[in-house]
């Protein structure tokens, strides 16, 4: 394995899609790809990829912002490792990186959120330092009331 990590450019953001797919069953490929492609379009949005030689074998989606109570921080979003690469440390090995590229972009915290119900997540999370700080509320406004 030549296991690494690195930003993926703008322009590749929908190679991310069959994994996003494996976190998002609900969501139609069509409205992922549209959602990409406009995450893409903020600021104060980059996808970072862990890379097996040329593969994307996972992915983690970076929100940069500015809070009043911790100062400069980033948001880890959709943090997915394929199924063929999980239990081989490549998870903390992703973190360990994302640590030190983002303090180098000069954050001073990390924020994140996970579902509920994704409990793998929760014990690593824990195990890597993350402590419960908050709640994450969610209200969808679609007139279907739908999550997708």
């Amino acid at each position: 394995m030549d296991i690494h990590f690195k930003p993926i450019e703008k322009k590749n953001l929908l190679q991310i899609i069959s994994l996003l797919q494996q976190l998002n069953t609900e969501t139609p490929k069509n409205l992922l790809e549209k959602r990409v492609l406009e995450m893409g379009d903020y600021q104060n949005y980059e996808c970072v990829g862990a890379f097996d030689g040329e593969e994307l074998i996972g992915i983690c989606g970076l929100w940069y912002s500015v809070r009043h109570y911790i100062g400069k921080s980033v948001e880890p979003d959709h943090v997915i490792i394929s199924n063929n690469y999980r239990n081989k440390n490549i998870g903390t090995q992703f973190f360990n990186w994302i640590y030190e590229y983002t303090k180098s972009k000069g954050c001073e915290a990390i924020e994140l959120n996970t579902y509920s119900g994704n409990r793998k997540s929760h014990k690593f999370y824990y195990n890597e330092g993350f402590e419960i700080y908050a709640f994450h509320f969610l209200k969808v406004l679609r007139d279907d009331k739908k999550f997708y």
